[in-house]
């Protein structure tokens, strides 16, 4: 198996369909205009499945699809069902803010979706709007429960947790997952990409969610389980109710990290903290083999040496965004929401 310099894998690939999206959440898209991936630069779903089986070749055997918001992308099922028929690919992803996700649940359950995480930051209709922007909330209400009768192996929460915004609702949306058989994920607020308005003050820790899920629920226990290269640390009531905690920003976990990015205009990303990519679009396009592409990918991980978050960790008092808006719109590929999150 392909390693990076400190003998990580490369086995889990996030694929970005779109830099698009429909909502304006405020830790990820908060400012009033953005810089857009040219459309003419955006790969079609051929080419992305193409470079997805150059990826598999080189070890890759979970794919997520991602964003921006992937249910914008047109005939999404499509590419579904192409990188499903792929026997190196023991798992397929999708993650999505579920605004649009109760029209086509059915449809990428069919096309042979396994699992479907959904975010969800909050349960409250004037917050929801306050935080995203839109007036989607009932929506994305809609898209879980659409995700629950289409059957998926696993349907999962996302809620990014920050101080004075949704951190009094850690219980409430606990409860909800735990109604409905949903895994919740609480991740800390992150100062990567589109995050401008990150400030070390803002960030509710690990140490915090789990102490306030305790006040409520009572003892909390760590799952008796490898955590192998998953970004989240799960935990359990005395009920059995499970739920996970992604501290990237106070308790990085670099060393075990297996993931890329493939943006949705193909540059190929081997850290959500990297500040360049490796262009995959424009040798696909010139006619390269697979052998070459492969090759182009292998020599990148090879040379891998990215551990962005411990860096961002060591910065301490002097850790800001990681980019201002003048940068972002001279580089939108730094953007969380063209490399996908």
């Amino acid at each position: 198996m392909l390693r990076d310099t400190f003998h990580r894998p490369l086995a889990n690939l996030r694929v970005s369909v779109t830099d698009r999206c429909n909502l304006r959440c405020a830790y990820c898209m908060p400012e009033e205009e953005y810089v857009w991936l040219p459309r003419t630069d955006i790969l079609d779903f051929e080419e992305t499945s193409r470079l997805v089986d150059v990826f598999a070749k080189l070890g890759v055997e979970e794919v997520r699809v991602t964003g921006g918001e992937p249910l914008v992308r047109h005939d999404l099922d499509v590419l579904v069902r192409m990188l499903a028929s792929k026997p190196a690919l023991r798992d397929l992803a999708l993650t999505t803010n579920g605004v649009l996700l109760d029209r086509h649940a059915a449809t990428l359950k069919a096309a042979g979706l396994s699992r479907v995480t959904i975010s969800l930051d909050t349960l409250r209709p004037e917050r929801f709007l306050a935080l995203t922007r839109r007036d989607d909330h009932a929506r994305v209400l809609a898209g879980i429960d659409a995700a629950l009768v289409a059957g998926f192996e696993r349907v999962k929460l996302n809620t990014v947790v920050l101080r004075g915004t949704n951190d009094d609702e850690i219980g409430d949306l606990l409860a909800f997952g735990r109604e409905r058989n949903i895994e919740v994920r609480f991740i800390e607020y992150m100062d990567v990409g589109g995050a401008t308005r990150w400030s070390r003050a803002d960030v509710v820790s690990a140490r915090e969610i789990l102490a306030s899920i305790a006040a409520r629920f009572g003892a909390v226990q760590p799952v008796d389980e490898a955590r192998g290269t998953a970004p989240a640390e799960r935990f359990a009531l005395a009920d059995g109710t499970r739920f996970g905690v992604i501290a990237s920003t106070t308790q990085p976990f670099c060393g075990t990290c297996d993931r890329a990015r493939l943006t949705a205009d193909g540059t190929f990303f081997t850290c959500l903290y990297a500040r360049n990519g490796l262009d995959l679009r424009a040798p696909l396009r010139a006619g390269a083999s697979d052998e070459e592409l492969r090759e182009l990918i292998a020599q990148t991980w090879r040379l891998r040496a990215d551990r962005g978050a411990e860096q961002r960790l060591g910065l301490a008092a002097a850790r800001q965004p990681l980019a201002d808006v003048t940068e972002l719109r001279a580089e939108p590929h730094l953007e969380m929401h063209t490399r996908g999150g």
